[in-house]
């Protein structure tokens, strides 16, 4: 028996699993942690599948290693070893009916000046960008707009489609005219609300210098030995196949229905979930905080995994994006024998990406996706020089679907996120990727301010001082 606090983590993806053991880290062993996960596996958007006897991640593949976070929770796990880099390939962005090197420099895929993307917008676009300096950039402090409306406004559309949309695409699965800056790329935002004459002057601020240092990395046994180290670290037994359907208050404590098992009751609870089920448990307890995130849309989306016989030579390329109007159906195709040494010898294995907001796949079938991500292979392959592999070729292939996937950061998200977290009941928390970023350090972030939030109102300390979500 423990004689601590009882806290609930609703939701055992990485975020649910790093509160719980940030939780475990403050309040020690006597703790009790429930973590309740609705489906039958821990991960949440971390996930492998496996094809022709190879597991390989179906989800998020990689993490940004210029952010601390995932970096330093690795290290926390004592899994540093069996973090992998890329083998320095670059990716390419189909264009224009043709595969181009992505263009660089960039932030997100918005260049400074029109050297960076003179291989694919058009003519009138890259003169537009030459004289963009000289145009009158109307700008308010605090303004939030859609990306793809400024850039198209000062850049052209061609910029838009060709070179930002196969980015945020692949980061949001949205295209620009969906994601705000402000949320999106705060940093470009704060140059604006500094004064910057223009835009490509605000992006020429904050261009990272020149470096050949990774910006990714991975692990070798894929994320899956992330989420099980963190299992063990947190002292946690999941609960598999719980969903919470619903949660109250009684006094000073939370009140949850787990599934058709008895109410669990605990002192705090940690919200691990998309938007529309943080937005549903919370209608009774926080009428505010269910309003705001009732409007954040998810897109869904879907991977197809492909293992190709080892005799079929793939592009030279870590992946390709796909510029918006291409004649494709996928939105990404990531060469990961190519991209990851850990991954280069056996099957060649290839993940191909579809969906984005208003773009749903939920209709195709499993069939037809393989089919669609065969062929785009295909395409592909050909567009470099090479053929497309054979049917007898295709060794194995996988979908993984994601009905529920990313949130949209649309224009005033960071608002909206402000709001609900300001209406959040003391000792409840939320996190995941609906709130300061969808990548993997991003939601480690958020998931240590909850579980400090839900520390805070356990402790007298916490008790006096009330405690706050922020990012």
């Amino acid at each position: 028996m423990t004689d601590g606090p009882r806290v609930a983590v609703v939701g055992a993806g990485v975020s649910g699993l790093t509160a719980a053991l940030a939780v475990r880290d403050a309040l020690g062993p006597t703790a009790r942690i429930d973590v309740l996960e609705g489906s039958s596996r821990p991960g949440g958007l971390l996930t492998a599948r496996t094809v022709a006897g190879v597991s390989v991640d179906a989800g998020a593949e990689s993490f940004i290693v210029r952010r601390p976070e995932a970096v330093a929770l690795i290290d926390r796990l004592g899994l540093s070893e069996h973090v992998v880099t890329p083998t320095g390939r670059r990716p390419a962005v189909l264009a224009r009916g043709a595969l181009h090197p992505l263009p660089r420099p960039t932030v997100m895929g918005i260049p400074a000046g029109p050297d960076a993307v003179a291989d694919v917008a058009d003519a009138a676009d890259l003169a537009s960008m030459a004289a963009e300096s000289d145009r009158p950039l109307p700008w308010t402090p605090g303004d939030d707009v859609a990306i793809g409306a400024l850039v198209g406004g000062r850049f052209g559309r061609s910029v838009v489609d060709r070179s930002v949309d196969p980015m945020l695409s692949g980061v949001y699965s949205a295209r620009a005219d969906d994601i705000g800056l402000r949320a999106a790329l705060p940093q470009i935002a704060a140059r604006l609300d500094a004064g910057a004459p223009s835009l490509g002057a605000a992006i020429a601020a904050v261009l990272p210098p020149p470096s050949d240092a990774p910006i990714f990395g991975a692990l070798d046994g894929g994320y899956r030995t992330l989420v099980d180290a963190l299992v063990d670290a947190a002292g946690v037994e999941p609960r598999y196949d719980a969903p919470v359907t619903a949660l109250h208050r009684d006094r000073d404590r939370w009140v949850m229905t787990v599934g058709g098992e008895p109410d669990l009751v605990c002192d705090a609870v940690v919200l691990a979930v998309p938007a529309p089920t943080a937005a549903r448990l919370l209608e009774p307890v926080a009428a505010q905080s269910m309003s705001e995130l009732a409007q954040v849309q998810v897109a869904g989306s879907a991977l197809v995994v492909l293992a190709l016989d080892e005799t079929v030579t793939l592009p030279d390329h870590s992946g390709v994006l796909v510029a918006t109007g291409e004649a494709t159906t996928a939105k990404a195709i990531t060469l990961s024998s190519q991209k990851w040494p850990h991954l280069g010898a056996g099957p060649r294995l290839v993940r191909v990406s579809f969906g984005r907001l208003g773009d749903p796949v939920d209709a195709i079938t499993d069939g037809d996706l393989i089919s669609a991500a065969v062929d785009d292979l295909g395409l592909v392959c050909t567009l470099a020089g090479g053929r497309a592999p054979r049917t007898d070729e295709v060794l194995d292939g996988v979908v993984q679907r994601w009905p529920v996937g990313l949130p949209r950061y649309g224009p005033g998200h960071l608002g909206l996120v402000a709001r609900a977290d300001a209406a959040l009941p003391d000792g409840v928390a939320t996190c995941g990727a609906t709130y300061a970023g969808v990548g993997v350090p991003a939601c480690i972030a958020r998931a240590t301010v909850a579980a400090a939030r839900v520390v805070a109102h356990l402790t007298a300390d916490g008790r006096d001082a009330g405690g706050t979500m922020g990012t």
